[in-house]
């Protein structure tokens, strides 16, 4: 029996010798690649985290103490240990595990964001709130060194050095990495500590003392932290916390678990707020990863990868850039994900990665259009949300012209609730002066990516899917900034927003088969609404909207109200997806089971029709009634 089948939960942990802890690592490993090279998901961050999982499971007594991962995919090897080694096979499928932390799973789970920086907010809140209800219970909070980059982190640290009586440990998990290589100053201060050849003789220093000196205090500040000059200066991390008023371990080898242990616990036991920081690999202990100079498997990657969004914004961004030396590309640690790192290879001095600071890169866009340069910001779709401010106050108010390109846009699937991209387009109807563009294919994306970084006094947006790209749809005609995809009668309008107008096109030929006259358009840019589809939508019995957005303030929403205003009675119905966080689940599920699917959109279409027809004749009915009384 594997040690792994004995481990129920936590409390297992305690009584295990070194002997069985080191066979469990090397199981836990063995299960992470096998299982997570079927399922997919991320393997390099989990593979570093075996040892500090181990050594925080075992110091502290989950769920008593509370245990935050800063964005929450580093938590397989926590859910190995907390009952749900079981059901791990199930990671990342439909009904199954989620990729990130779940109440629903698990009550050692509290936190499920998966959007990075946040975890010491959390933790600062949680710790004040035990504290000021006399609990006596730990918050542990874990946070990567690419987390770090993000400001939040930092509004965090400065308020928690504020309260020296939390019961608080931050963990820092320093990889060097976020997806990619960790950028900035801070990284390059981590770095140099990493690097320096005398290195390894101070994790052998910091070790022996963990081991002798009995708490954190006085005693162990001394020793740890450098009596002498000459080691203070080296540890360059101690000072820049030091200056916050925080009290820092380390730095301690991540994957020793006993040297982890040793530092836990004493930091567990000084009763104020302190910081352990563990230097790890990404990837460690298995060398395909550690040797994969991408990223390192952050993500397990297909082995067969189908030409995707990304692919062609990528390839039409360097043709772009060859043609225009004023345009630059800003991406937030997402080099790699956005395919920004193809213009990074061309144009390496216009391009910045500026880490996970979305709200910095909005804001530094702005101020690179104010110098004439024009500014690509490459985000994920959800992420968006993070700096609309910025985009509102920064960008639209001052009339920048800056393209945000969204990647991920719509329903994303596999990563669950946080990674779906279904806000954008509600909260982007609110950004005055803003061009939103939802191409349909390839094609499109090209073709209104150029248009997009033409537009030099306002904010532009780009949004498109996750996954491979849908094959293109060429237009019978166009109708102002509008495509014609079909065109049959006039009894149903149907518009497609970006990845839904090839699911129209299929519901106008499911509606054709009932008798139904049908036209499909594809609006292309979909803020501001073009007052030609007002137009074509009067000359229509109704008017049918799709879109991979949240139908709550989203495009359909915008169009209705651009109906009203012109006076345009035709009835409209919005699809789009329900205002409710998803299930994880492949994509194509997800759409068949929120009906945002040419079979169930057909289906719900002719009902609509249906009943407007009967309420029409009851509603003739009552009249011819009522002159019939009324004679």
């Amino acid at each position: 029996m594997r040690v792994l089948d004995t481990v129920g939960g936590p409390e297992d942990l305690k009584g295990l010798t070194d002997r069985q802890l080191g066979e469990l690592a090397a199981e836990i490993r063995d299960v992470l690649v096998e299982t997570v090279s079927r399922t997919g998901g991320h393997l390099g961050p989990n593979l570093g985290m075996v040892e500090i999982t181990l050594a925080m499971h075992r110091v502290f007594d989950s769920p008593r103490d509370r245990l935050i991962y800063d964005t929450g995919h580093q938590t397989y090897v926590h859910k190995l240990l907390t009952g749900r080694a079981p059901e791990f096979d199930t990671l990342r499928q439909q009904g199954g595990l989620s990729g990130y932390p779940s109440r629903a799973e698990s009550e050692h789970d509290i936190v499920e964001n998966s959007h990075a920086s946040t975890s010491l907010s959390y933790a600062d809140g949680l710790a004040k709130a035990y504290r000021l209800r006399g609990e006596d219970r730990h918050v542990v909070a874990l946070i990567g060194d690419g987390g770090l980059t993000g400001g939040m982190a930092w509004e965090a640290l400065n308020n928690i050095a504020a309260a020296d009586d939390l019961k608080l440990v931050i963990i820092v998990n320093d990889n060097g990495r976020s997806y990619s290589p960790t950028v900035g100053g801070l990284a390059t201060h981590l770095t140099s500590l990493r690097t320096n050849p005398r290195y390894e003789k101070i994790l052998e220093l910091v070790k022996k003392n963990l081991g002798r000196t009995p708490y954190v205090g006085p005693p162990m500040y001394e020793v740890l932290h450098g009596v002498k000059k000459g080691l203070k200066d080296m540890l360059a991390p101690q000072g820049m916390f030091e200056d916050l008023g925080l009290k820092y371990v380390g730095p301690v080898d991540g994957h020793d678990r006993q040297a982890m242990e040793d530092a836990l616990t004493k930091a567990k036991a000084f009763g104020g707020p302190v910081i352990v920081h563990a230097v790890t690999q990404k990837g460690f202990g298995y060398d395909a990863a550690v040797q994969d100079e991408e990223d390192n498997f952050h993500q397990v990657r297909p082995k067969y990868k189908p030409r995707g969004w990304t692919d062609v914004f990528a390839e039409e961004l360097v043709e772009i850039g060859h043609r225009r030396p004023d345009v630059v590309a800003i991406t937030a640690a997402m080099l790699h994900p956005t395919g920004l790192y193809q213009f990074a290879e061309a144009f390496p001095a216009r391009t910045f990665d500026v880490g996970i600071a979305e709200q910095h890169a909005v804001t530094s866009a702005a101020g690179l259009a104010m110098g004439g340069m024009h500014p690509v910001v490459g985000l994920y779709a959800t992420f968006l949300n993070r700096a609309f401010d910025q985009l509102l106050m920064d960008v639209a108010l001052h009339k920048c012209g800056v393209t945000f390109v969204l990647d991920r846009a719509g329903v994303t699937g596999d990563d669950g609730a946080s990674h779906n991209g279904m806000w954008d387009m509600s909260i982007l109807q609110l950004v005055p002066g803003l061009r939103l563009a939802a191409p349909r294919d390839g094609a499109r994306l090209q073709e209104l990516l150029n248009e997009a970084v033409e537009v030099a006094d306002a904010p532009t947006v780009l949004r498109f899917a996750k996954g491979e790209v849908f094959p293109d749809i060429e237009a019978i005609d166009r109708v102002g900034d509008c495509d014609v995809l079909v065109r049959t009668g006039t009894d149903v309008l149907l518009i497609g927003i970006g990845s839904m107008a090839a699911t129209a096109v299929d519901v106008a030929t499911r509606l054709q088969a009932q008798g139904f006259g049908v036209t499909v358009v594809d609006p292309r840019w979909v803020k501001p609404v073009d007052p030609n589809l007002i137009e074509l939508a009067g000359k229509h019995k109704f008017v049918v909207t799709i879109e991979d957005n949240g139908r709550a303030g989203g495009c359909g929403a915008a169009i209705s109200q651009a109906l009203r205003d012109a006076g345009v009675t035709t009835p409209v119905r919005d699809f789009g997806i329900p205002q409710q966080f998803l299930e994880h689940a492949k994509r194509a599920a997800v759409l068949t089971e929120i009906g945002l699917t040419g079979q169930g959109l057909a289906r719900d279409v002719i009902e609509m029709i249906a009943k407007h027809q009967g309420d029409a004749i009851a509603s003739e009915s009552d009249t011819a009634s009522g002159r019939a009384s009324g004679a």
